[in-house]
C-alpha cells in the first residue's frame, strides 16, 4: 500500500530495527507516526531523533508494556510479579475468557483504539519477552513449594509462588496477544501489519554455543525459539482471515547490528558493573560447602565501574571488541544491519515481493486441498451413505471435532430432517409447531436421545424450563467452578454455544436461517451454468431432503465468518 499521507504505529520503535524502520519509513512521507518503546525517554528520543530527519512528519510518543492491561504498563515483571494484587489482574488478563472488559483495558488495545494506525510495524521481540520470564525457575520454585504445602507450611509463600508460575506460562500470554491485536487491529480498521520476529538462536541450530550458564543447548533459548514459532503460526493463521490486515513477518536469521560503537560505562540491566578485587590472600578454602550468594565476603569495592569499548546492538545488547568477533565471524551467527531490515520492511508495505516474508514462504511450502481429495470426496460420502442406509442408522455428530455448537446445529438441522421436511415446509410451519415436532421426535426417540446426551449435549425442552443431560455436559465449559448460577442470560448463552434448543424462539432462527439460503439461491440466474457459484442450484435441490452438514456448512461461513481465504 502507499505510505504517504498514512497514520503508522511503530512498536518497539526506539529499538535498533524500529528507529531504522522509523528512519526509512520517513522518506516515504506518511502523515503521522506513533513511536511506542517501554520506557518514556526511549520513546521522546526516539521522536527528537526523527524530527531532526523530518520535522514536518507529525510524530507523538507513547510508552508502555504491550503485553499488560494500562494500569500495569509501566511496571516492571519484578514489580508486578510481587505484588498480589498485580498478579490477581494479571491472571485474570491472561487466563479468563476474553471479553469486552479485558480488551479495553489492555494498554495495546487502547494504543490502537486511540491512534487507528493504516500501518503497524511490530519490532517489540516478543519471543524474548515472554520466554525469558523464565518458567523453568518458576516450576522448580513451585515444586519446592510443593513439599511446604504438604506439611502445611509458608502458605503465603506457595500462593504467591503457585501465581508466579501461571502468570509466567508463555502460551497462554502469546495467545492472548494475539487475540488483544486481531480485535483491535480489526476495530480500528488497520491495513498492514508487519512483525519482525526472530529465530531465537541468531540462525544457528541445537548446537547453539551462547548460553546464559544454563546447560547446552540452553533451555531458555529453546523456549525463545519455541515462542518464536508458535507466534509465526498464529500470525499464519491471522494472515488468513478474512477481516484481518495484511500480515507480513520478516524474520532475520542472524545477529543485529549495530546502533552505535563508544568507549563507555558498560551496563547490565540498567545498572552499571560495578568493579570488585578478591586479593590472593583473602582467597576462599574449598572445603565443606560452596555458597553461591553470600552477604559478605573477601572481595572488596574498588568504587568504580567497568568502562570499555563496545558495541551497542540494541535489544541483545552490548558486545566487546572480541565477543562481537567471535558472534560475527564465519561459521557463528554473523550478523544483517537495521538498515536492511528497514529495507525489506518498506519494501513489503508497499506491495513489494522481497523474498524474505515468512508468512508467504509458509503458505507457499504447506500443503493446501488437493484435487485427488476433491475427487475422492464424493466417493467417501457415498460408502457412508449406504453404510446408514445399510445399519439404518444416521451418522450426525460424535462430539470429537469440536466446537459443541457444531454439534448442536447438526442435530437441530437433523431433527427438522426427521420431522420430513423439506426447505419450503419448514418455511410455510409456524415456529411453535417446528418445536413441538422436534419435541415429539426426542420424547419418542430414546435411542436418539441417548446418543445426543451421550457425547455431552444437553437437551433444552421447548418451555425453556427443563433440561435433559446425561453425565456429561460440554456446555457450560468447565472454568474452575462447577456450580454455576441459572439465570435467564446463562440459558440463552449456553443454548447458543452448544444446547439442543428445542424452544419455538430457535425454530424462528431456523426459518430465518433457511430464508437466507433460499434467497441465495433465487440471487442465482436459471440460465447461469457458469462456474461463478460454489453452491449452484443443484447443489441444493440434489435431493428434497434436508442435508444437515450442507446447511451447517453454510452456517459456519455465514455465521461464524469461518471462511477459509486460501486454498
Amino acid at each position: 500500500m502507499e505510505v504517504k499521507g498514512k497514520k503508522a504505529l511503530i512498536l518497539g520503535g526506539w529499538g535498533l530495527v524500529g528507529l531504522a524502520v522509523c528512519k526509512k519509513m520517513i522518506e516515504e512521507k506518511p502523515s503521522e507516526m506513533i513511536i511506542l518503546s517501554l520506557l518514556k525517554e526511549q520513546a521522546e528520543e526516539a521522536v527528537q531523533v526523527l524530527k531532526k530527519l523530518d520535522p514536518t512528519i507529525k510524530y507523538v510518543a507513547e510508552w508502555g508494556n504491550i503485553f499488560v492491561r494500562d494500569s500495569l504498563k509501566d511496571l516492571n515483571r519484578h514489580e508486578i510479579l510481587n505484588n498480589p494484587q498485580h498478579r490477581a489482574v494479571l491472571m485474570h488478563d491472561v487466563l479468563d475468557d476474553l471479553n469486552q472488559e479485558i480488551l479495553e483495558h489492555s494498554f495495546l488495545a487502547r494504543i490502537i483504539s486511540r491512534h487507528k494506525p493504516d500501518i503497524i510495524v511490530d519490532c517489540v521481540n516478543s519471543a524474548t519477552a515472554l520466554a525469558y520470564q523464565d518458567i523453568f525457575t518458576s516450576s522448580i520454585e513451585v515444586r519446592k513449594i510443593l513439599e511446604n504445602v504438604k506439611q502445611c507450611e509458608n502458605q503465603e509463600e506457595s500462593v504467591s509462588a503457585i501465581e508466579r508460575l501461571l502468570i509466567t506460562q508463555y502460551t497462554p500470554q502469546l495467545i492472548r496477544h494475539i487475540q488483544i491485536l486481531y480485535e483491535s487491529m480489526k476495530k480500528a480498521k488497520t491495513k498492514v501489519y508487519v512483525k519482525i520476529g526472530t529465530s531465537g538462536t541468531g540462525g544457528m541450530g541445537l548446537n547453539i554455543p551462547y548460553t546464559h550458564s544454563e546447560e547446552k543447548p540452553s533451555r531458555m533459548l529453546l523456549s525463545k525459539s519455541a515462542i518464536a514459532g508458535s507466534h509465526t503460526l498464529l500470525l499464519w493463521l491471522m494472515a488468513r482471515t478474512p477481516d484481518a490486515p495484511i500480515t507480513k513477518e520478516i524474520k532475520p536469521t542472524a545477529a543485529i547490528a549495530w546502533k552505535k560503537i563508544e568507549y563507555g560505562e558498560i551496563r547490565k540491566g540498567g545498572k552499571p558493573v560495578e568493579l570488585y578485587d578478591c586479593p590472593p590472600e583473602k582467597a576462599i578454602p574449598l572445603k565443606g560447602t560452596l555458597k553461591r550468594e553470600m552477604p559478605k565476603g573477601p572481595w572488596k569495592p574498588l568504587n568504580d565501574t567497568l568502562k570499555k569499548v563496545y558495541i551497542d546492538t540494541g535489544e541483545n545488547g552490548i558486545f566487546s571488541y572480541e565477543e562481537f568477533t567471535a558472534i560475527t565471524s564465519r561459521g557463528q551467527m554473523e550478523f544483517v544491519t537495521p538498515e536492511e531490515i528497514a529495507n525489506v520492511v518498506l519494501w513489503e508495505i508497499k506491495g513489494g515481493n522481497t523474498g524474505h516474508d515468512i508468512i508467504n514462504a509458509l503458505d507457499n511450502a504447506t500443503m493446501g486441498p488437493t484435487y485427488r481429495a476433491g475427487y475422492l470426496r464424493g466417493s467417501a460420502l457415498q460408502k457412508m451413505q449406504r453404510l446408514q442406509k445399510e445399519h439404518q442408522s444416521d451418522s450426525v455428530a460424535f462430539e470429537l471435532l469440536g466446537p459443541p455448537k457444531l454439534s448442536k446445529l447438526l442435530y437441530e438441522a437433523y431433527l427438522l430432517k426427521r420431522c420430513k421436511f423439506t426447505m419450503d415446509e419448514v418455511l410455510k410451519h409456524s415456529p411453535e409447531f417446528l418445536s413441538s415436532c422436534a419435541e415429539e421426535i426426542i420424547k419418542t426417540d430414546e435411542k436418539l436421545r441417548a446418543e445426543i446426551l451421550s457425547i455431552g449435549i444437553p437437551i433444552l425442552m421447548s418451555d425453556g424450563k427443563r433440561l435433559l443431560r446425561g453425565p456429561e455436559m460440554k456446555i457450560p465449559a468447565y472454568r474452575g467452578s462447577n456450580e454455576l448460577e441459572v439465570t435467564p442470560e446463562n440459558i440463552e448463552k449456553w443454548s447458543a454455544e452448544g444446547w439442543i434448543d428445542l424452544r419455538p424462539a430457535n425454530f424462528k432462527l431456523w426459518q430465518e436461517r433457511i430464508k437466507k439460503i433460499k434467497e441465495e439461491i433465487e440471487a442465482i440466474p436459471i440460465d447461469d451454468t457458469s462456474s461463478q457459484y460454489d453452491r449452484d442450484r443443484e447443489y441444493w435441490s440434489e435431493t428434497d431432503e434436508i442435508e444437515p452438514g450442507k446447511i451447517v456448512g453454510w452456517l459456519f461461513l455465514q455465521e461464524e465468518q469461518g471462511v477459509r481465504m486460501k486454498d
